[in-house]
């Protein structure tokens, strides 16, 4: 009998699998937090200081679009963990595309392996993020009460990878740098280690403690299906091709058009979900009216994603230009600011738990969504006030970005869990799956929306950017407080 058929409790009172892939996203988020946090720095510092000279604008665009491309290629994943390799191979196959996508970021090899190390971790964690989770599901049975305590471990595992990132990377790239300088190669080099470090550890316990269904898609798909697929796939490859290549012959093909381009596309892809959903004749009428709930909901969460991913590039861009970086003696690097996200999650978490467990009349799902787009709006209009009240040439307290970070943290806890949830009850039984596409398409989208709204952030454009974006949310936020009742209607008995 395998260890995690018997009854035992062996980590936390969890089946022993949990350990194993609690390690593993611990050490993925690691890897790609560690790389997060000085990837903008290493991109736009001039070649002197150990970048790569991109221009700021340029820069945080290309960050905002990496976020995009990466929730687009988790719906990929997903389809070929439940449709063609099972979950188990899917994850350390994206694990291997992650680390090398930091091996070479590691290397002096430019833009060159700026765009490579892009490709194959976009690849890798669309591989392997949405179905590290959809394994911690195959450890419990139907009943197992302890399914929902070990999602939350499990989720803990996820923040603290990301929490323990911007403090060690950045420390190693800046322990081998010199003159001053940053070694970002070095502390890339440290997130390829990490993602090594979580692979072996990941493939020696897989073996004796996650379950054997893991191994298994859980949708086969039969050879023909498989070939259409294919087919379609590479008709689409070669239409993005053609299209990069009309772009090449009007010399318009640079990094800014297909940037737009991948915008336009991680758009448009949602709206196309949505028709296919609406016109389907698997949908019934009251699955209709719950997709059509739907869409203003995704609307306000990329709203919400545009604002709450900013932390790496906009944010990021403010700590390192605008920010006093020392409280007293402690002196800190403009990178660990990113620590804040997955900190404030992890002091937050617990709280709302417990106020979702005991508020009796609290309100709808939509009703939380407007909340948490007021918080994300506030958190803006908070990052304004330094600006407005000291001008936007020197430098300001720490204590605004903490503020900022801890207000979109809040909003967070509003629309992030209550989104997954919501996301799961309201889906077509015919595209239950492709509804939780959906939501990390959200996230794609709103990034993407971001990165053309990025180029225009300057210390000279500053609080106008952020009171600007801040309205949007905030305006937003109130709209849809006024539709709650008609959307909770439309939600046709979901609440």
């Amino acid at each position: 009998m395998k260890e995690q058929d018997q009854p035992q409790k062996e980590f936390f009172g969890q089946p022993r699998g949990l350990a194993t892939l609690f390690s593993t996203e611990v050490w993925e988020r690691f890897s790609y937090y560690g790389m997060r946090a000085i990837l903008l720095f290493y991109m736009y510092f001039a070649i002197s200081k150990g970048g790569l000279g991109i221009d700021q604008g340029t820069a945080a665009s290309i960050m905002a679009i990496y976020g995009s491309l990466v929730y687009m290629a988790g719906v990929v994943g997903g389809w070929l963990s439940d449709r063609v390799w099972g979950s188990r191979k899917t994850v350390f196959i994206g694990g291997v595309f992650i680390m090398f996508g930091h091996i070479a970021l590691s290397l002096p090899f430019g833009q060159a392996a700026l765009y490579t190390s892009i490709a194959l971790i976009v690849i890798g964690t669309g591989l392997l993020k949405p179905n590290v989770s959809d394994m911690v599901g195959d450890l419990y049975s139907e009943g197992d009460r302890r399914r929902d305590a070990g999602f939350n471990i499990f989720v803990f595992g996820i923040n603290l990878g990301a929490a323990i990132a911007p403090w060690a990377v950045p420390f190693v790239a800046n322990l081998f740098g010199h003159s001053g300088n940053m070694n970002f190669h070095a502390g890339f080099a440290l997130a390829a280690i990490g993602m090594f470090i979580g692979l072996v550890q990941y493939y020696l316990e897989g073996k004796k403690y996650l379950s054997d269904s893991s191994l298994h898609p859980k949708d086969p798909i039969d050879q023909q299906s498989l070939k259409n697929v294919v087919r379609g796939s590479v008709i689409g490859v070669i239409a993005f091709a053609v299209v990069l290549g009309i772009m090449a012959a009007f010399h318009a093909l640079n990094i800014d058009n297909v940037i737009t381009l991948i915008t336009v596309i991680a758009v448009a892809l949602p709206i196309v979900y949505f028709v296919i959903m609406l016109r389907s004749q698997k949908v019934t009428k009251v699955e209709r009216s719950r997709v059509r709930a739907y869409i203003p909901l995704f609307i306000a969460a990329a709203i919400f994603w545009a604002i709450e991913e900013s932390g790496s590039v906009v944010l990021a861009l403010f700590a390192e230009n605008q920010t006093v970086l020392h409280i007293g003696d402690w002196h800190f690097a403009a990178s660990n600011f990113q620590t804040l996200n997955p900190l404030f999650i992890m002091i937050l978490t617990p709280l709302f738990v417990w106020l979702w467990n005991h508020w009796k009349k609290q309100p709808s799902a939509p009703g939380k969504f407007a909340a948490g787009l007021i918080f994300a709006g506030l958190s803006y209009v908070w990052m304004a006030l330094p600006g407005i009240l000291d001008g936007t040439q020197g430098r300001v307290s720490p204590f605004w970005l903490v503020g900022s970070w801890f207000i979109v943290e809040i909003g967070e806890m509003l629309i992030s869990p209550i989104g997954l949830s919501v996301t799961t009850k309201l889906a077509p039984k015919a595209f239950r799956s492709q509804m939780m596409s959906m939501w990390f398409l959200a996230d794609a989208a709103g990034q993407a929306i971001n990165s053309q709204i990025v180029k225009y952030y300057s210390s000279a454009t500053e609080v106008p950017y952020f009171l600007a974006i801040g309205a949007v949310s905030i305006i937003f936020g109130i709209i849809l407080v006024f539709f709650v009742k008609k959307i909770h209607t439309l939600m046709e008995g979901v609440d």
